[in-house]
């Protein structure tokens, strides 16, 4: 069986990485939207080892699982709970999951949705930190909240690559420290 090398770490930290990799798409997906496109920085390996190793360190002892918010905090959740060791719970879009679930409607910067999560996964009282790509408006990572709560587990955290700062969604989250790698 080959074993594979363990990739060396950048001298980059994470915020150079995403600063130099963020793509930008204005009028996307409706007029008036610049869309942040991070899938570039996911794609390089140094940047994506730094996010996650920045994301894990951040909230180091304060977490028991990582919850990662479809699509992309799936990613960022998966790597964190293999890092860290921890479980992974994902939060899913709804109608995606079987089971007794609960959902949350919420607000998006141009539009509505609703999430679902799968309850019973994990003891009451389990500390989760809550991960996704970007912090927007906050109705997104509000609503994780509500549903990482009523599952009967404590968020401690969240965790995000980038902060739309001029859309004001930390006020939307409450008292659980926010860490986010770059604000724009």
């Amino acid at each position: 069986m080959t074993q594979l090398s363990p990739l060396p770490s950048s001298p980059l930290s994470a915020a150079a990485h995403v600063e130099a990799l963020l793509a930008s798409y204005p009028d996307f997906p409706q007029p008036g939207i610049l869309f942040r496109d991070l899938n570039p920085v996911f794609a390089d390996a140094a940047a994506f080892r730094a996010i996650i190793d920045d994301l894990a360190d951040q909230h180091r002892g304060r977490f028991d699982a990582v919850a990662g918010i479809e699509a992309r905090g799936f990613l960022l959740a998966a790597a964190v709970g293999y890092a860290a060791n921890v479980a992974v719970l994902a939060v899913r879009k709804g109608g995606k999951l079987p089971g007794t679930v609960l959902t949350e409607e919420y607000d998006l910067e141009y539009g509505s949705a609703r999430l679902e999560l799968e309850i019973g996964q994990l003891p009451a009282g389990t500390r989760v930190l809550i991960l996704d790509d970007v912090l927007a408006t906050g109705g997104t990572i509000a609503a994780t909240t509500r549903l990482i709560e009523r599952a009967g587990y404590i968020p401690t955290g969240v965790g995000v690559v980038l902060e739309l700062t001029e859309l004001h969604g930390r006020l939307r989250l409450g008292t659980a420290p926010v860490h986010a790698i770059i604000s724009i």
